[in-house]
């Protein structure tokens, strides 16, 4: 029996869940209200409460590290990488530690894990990292050749959808076509054509659609001219991107079940939500044309696809494209539990991160 740890870092959450040979013993999400991490200036700063919330959990449960047989983490920002299972290792660390790839909670995860399986013969790994790069050439133009886009999404959650989805209707991965939408705090739509993430949004630094908190990508024009404006510090732009910007700039508020509920009465709050609707819907129209309009299916995850509201509007919009099915919540924890077990049984060979001149850059 393989016993595996899984934790999935989130920007205010902590994911913790034990697995036997794949199989969900036991799983807890402790939320981290925004008064308590106001109390960090950096996300390295909360590892004592991030660790804190690991070992309550173990201590819940009777369970003892010395017992397992692997530890999980979701991935963080590094070079771009292929999708797969990674044993964590110092140049990762290097990585993530430097923010030069981006930064998120996750990135910390790895930081624990590793820390956690110090001095043991305990293997530590992430699995589908968010800078997986699966992008065809065509998708990493930008308009400049100092600039590039790069594959930063939700990854994790993208092919575990995909692949639950495969399973359901009995078929492989790699023989469907299929647009994949992540509907949380932060959005990302892409393409998946025969078992790889074509193209995609950067969902944390500003592309695609705007969400929850995030800004999506902005005019190009008018952001230029505010950065240079002298009133907002880069800092302050920055938060505008991601934490300050979409509905909670609009509304003041990111809870969607509870905008859908103040829209009734609130035109504003009613068409600010319609927005990120609409931008959702006209990202999965663009991402169907990269699919030259072969797409098997449409999956909906994440939190916001609770949302009936939202999934009904959507499908308004987009079911002439394809149907679509939805999987609420995230297959998250399941699917980094997977990539390890796969590992511990032979079934595939754990990749490492080796450090290069980030191959994602286009040269002209």
């Amino acid at each position: 029996m393989k016993k595996i740890l899984v934790f999935n870092l989130g920007s205010i959450s902590t994911k913790i869940g034990y697995f036997e040979d794949g199989t969900k013993i036991y799983q807890e999400t402790v939320n981290h209200s925004a008064q308590e991490l106001s109390k960090y200036e950096t996300i390295w700063d909360q590892e004592a409460l991030r660790l804190k919330a690991i070992q309550d959990f173990m201590k819940a449960h009777a369970l003892s590290l010395s017992e397992m047989d692997a530890l999980v983490s979701r991935g963080g920002h590094t070079q771009a990488i292929e999708s797969g299972t990674y044993v964590i290792n110092q140049a990762m660390l290097d990585q993530q530690r430097s923010g030069k790839f981006g930064q998120h909670a996750a990135d910390l995860g790895s930081l624990l894990a590793s820390r956690l399986v110090s001095g043991t013969n305990i293997p530590a790994y992430i699995v589908d990292s968010p800078v997986s790069d699966e992008f065809q050439p065509l998708a990493k133009y930008a308009g400049h050749p100092l600039f590039y886009r790069k594959s930063s999404f939700h990854a994790l959650s993208h092919k575990a959808t995909a692949k639950r989805y495969a399973k359901d209707i009995g078929k492989a991965y790699e023989d469907l076509n299929l647009i994949v939408a992540h509907l949380g705090g932060g959005i990302s739509v892409a393409p998946h054509r025969n078992g790889k993430m074509i193209d995609g949004d950067n969902a944390l630094t500003g592309d695609g659609t705007f969400s929850t908190d995030r800004s999506g990508g902005l005019p190009v024009g008018q952001l230029v001219d505010l950065c240079f404006s002298g009133k907002y510090s880069y800092e302050e732009v920055r938060k505008m991107l991601q934490g300050k910007g979409g509905l909670v700039a609009y509304t003041g508020s990111s809870d969607v079940k509870e905008l859908t509920e103040k829209g009734k009465t609130d035109p504003k709050v009613q068409e600010a939500l319609d927005a990120m609707i609409y931008q959702i819907c006209k990202e999965i129209g663009s991402m169907a044309t990269v699919l030259h309009g072969q797409v098997d299916a449409i999956l909906l995850t994440g939190g916001i696809a609770y949302s009936d509201y939202v999934v009904d509007k959507i499908k308004e919009s987009c079911s002439f494209i394809a149907k679509i099915v939805v999987y609420p919540g995230e297959n998250e924890m399941q699917s980094l539990a997977n990539g390890a077990l796969e590992v511990l049984n032979g079934e595939i060979k754990a990749k490492v991160l080796i450090p290069n001149d980030d191959k994602t850059k286009i040269h002209v």
